[in-house]
């Protein structure tokens, strides 16, 4: 493993710039091979393709046959395409590389300037592009996502007693899943690469008009974000444990064995609230920390992750409900988009971009919705692997459960015809990806240049000087408003000690696991992401200040700290340290 891991693919001689921004939002660890191999490589990867075709800005021609310039593995980290994804700036008369590279990546110094190819400019894709756009400017609705969420469900509702099934009818219920990923993830791709246009017409609109903080505004309180929702039904849990002595009494002692400890109360409000807690289960059990690799925990296989949530959320007073958090922001947004109509009245070009960028905004919560649906059919491929790697470590075959997912899919077949032999191949690579975890991935491939594994820098070895009483982190503007609190850093979502109503969340990334952290916090800071990053929508929907691509934001700003957060400007202040 000296220069890379087994699921790398070669480096692309026509897009050689890869990059980190998102793709740290996707999958911030190293990724399981099996995750890779069987939803990804030949699943998800291809529609992520097809998405990109379907929306006009790439052909067929544009892609290697064998690794589509999409995403790629390097090091066993995940990373997007950054060369390829940017013809979506080149090709759309509506969208230049700068706004996409904004709304993708944030405003990090190390993205590589843009650099012309003859390849890149198709005039012949101009008409597919323009009907594409025409349809995110006037999509009010998208009832095959509807359709495609009625799918998903099915699958949870359909899967039974995994522990009655064959070892190859697990195998095969995993890989028939594939084809719906390749759909489920085209439909993500052309609602991913369509939010990109509201934010970047409305910030042009915004320079044209003088007040560059409208984009956020304007999209903010969009609702009907289904990566919210896990979220209000955690916090209808919290205000029943909040109302009943004995459940906050039984929470009051801790979260190991909570459910336990409910069981044994026997109570009409243990019941009620362990009734509620299997419908979130059953609803949302597939969100998790590195969801979209099925070789981690949801909130299913290990539900402390969500009842660690809930027990900082029932901390919340009543009068800081999420919906009265979204009713407030919703109706600033209808405030501002009457002030802007106004101030655009007479301008009928601007005017006109205003409302379809308004239109526009939708495919945020419709990006949401593609994630989800994606998620919950995902998380079935990774209960049938748990299941096989339940029994075959019971059996003895292999070391830990864990190890099915050092396997690729190509082996699934092999291992299930005869495992013995794998054991020990299974053993090495799970110290090897063990070792993963130890490196810092490079933020930016550039020109393809990427240096041997064993040169990358340690985890343990980076991180930046802790800012200074006084100290200025830019960052860029996610979701509108000033907070000033105390810091609390928090690495992982499902240890959030610490957090206290109205503390400000500095996280490296978020994904749909961390949202009902959202409910405590008073203001969000995140390291990377850009306008379409999940912590801006949420944000925005609950009505939190949030500055997204504040670099090193976890390193430099001190626990405790007491610190100013600007989500109109990006500005991240350290008022006071601790």
């Amino acid at each position: 493993m000296e220069d890379g891991f087994i699921t790398d693919w070669p480096v692309s001689e026509r897009f050689p710039h890869y990059t980190r921004a998102n793709a740290g939002e996707v999958m911030g660890d190293p990724v399981t091979p099996l995750s890779w191999s069987l939803c990804w490589d030949g699943a998800m990867v291809l529609g992520f393709r097809d998405g990109w075709i379907r929306g006009g800005t790439h052909e067929i021609e544009d892609f290697d046959g064998d690794h589509p310039e999409t995403v790629s593995m390097f090091g066993g980290y995940f990373y997007i395409n950054l060369a390829s994804c940017r013809l979506q700036g080149v090709r759309n008369p509506a969208v230049t590389v700068e706004a996409l590279d904004m709304a993708f990546f944030g405003d990090h110094p190390d993205v590589p300037d843009y650099v012309a190819h003859p390849d890149d400019e198709k005039p012949h894709l101009v008409e597919k592009i323009e009907a594409n756009t025409g349809w995110i400017m006037t999509a009010t609705e998208w009832p095959e996502l509807l359709e495609d969420k009625a799918k998903a469900a099915a699958l949870r509702n359909n899967r039974g007693d995994l522990a009655s099934y064959s070892d190859a009818e697990l195998v095969t219920r995993a890989r028939d899943i594939r084809p719906l990923l390749h759909h489920l993830f085209e439909q993500h791709c052309v609602s991913g690469s369509s939010s990109a246009v509201g934010p970047g017409i409305l910030a042009a609109v915004g320079e044209a008009i003088g007040d560059t903080t409208i984009p956020m505004k304007l999209l903010a309180g969009l609702g009907d974000v289904d990566s919210a929702l896990p979220s209000l039904a955690l916090w209808d849990m919290s205000r029943s444990i909040r109302a009943s002595e004995s459940l906050t009494a039984v929470f009051d002692a801790g979260t190991a064995g909570v459910l336990d400890r409910l069981a044994a109360d026997g109570g009409d409000d243990a019941t009620a609230l362990l009734d509620a807690w299997a419908g979130f289960i059953e609803e949302f059990g597939s969100r998790g920390p590195n969801e979209w690799d099925i070789g981690f925990d949801t909130w299913e296989t290990d539900p402390s992750l969500a009842l660690a949530a809930l027990d900082r959320v029932r901390h919340q007073s009543d009068d800081e409900s999420p919906r009265s958090r979204f009713d407030a922001i919703a109706a600033q947004r209808e405030a501002v988009t009457a002030d802007v109509r106004a101030k655009v009245a007479d301008m009928e070009e601007l005017a006109g971009m205003v409302e379809g960028a308004l239109v526009a905004g939708n495919m945020m919560a419709f990006r949401e919705r593609t994630k989800t649906n994606i998620i919950k059919a995902e998380h079935e491929c990774r209960m049938a692997m748990r299941e096989l790697g339940r029994r075959h470590a019971d059996a003895g075959n292999i070391d830990e459960a864990s190890h099915i997912f050092m396997l690729l899919e190509t082996e699934l077949d092999g291992f299930v015809a005869d495992p013995a032999p794998y054991a020990g191949t299974l053993r090495t690579r799970a110290s090897d990806y063990a070792k993963l975890w130890e490196v810092e991935p490079p933020f930016i491939i550039q020109d393809g240049n990427i240096p041997p594994l064993s040169q990358w820098a340690k985890r343990s070895e980076s991180g930046s000087d802790a800012a200074s009483a006084g100290d200025n982190i830019a960052g860029v503007s996610g979701s509108p408003g000033t907070v000033r609190g105390t810091a609390r850093v928090v690495l992982d979502p499902g240890d959030p000690r610490g957090l206290e109503p109205g503390d400000i969340l500095v996280a490296p990334h978020t994904d749909p696991a961390w949202t009902p952290l959202f409910m405590t916090a008073g203001g969000v800071v995140v390291n990377v992401g850009g306008q379409i990053s999940h912590a801006v929508i949420v944000s925005r929907e609950l009505g939190l200040p949030c500055v997204v691509s504040a670099t090193d934001a976890t390193t430099r700003i001190p626990d405790g700290a007491t610190i100013e957060v600007d989500g109109d400007t990006g500005a991240v202040t350290v008022i006071e340290l601790p």
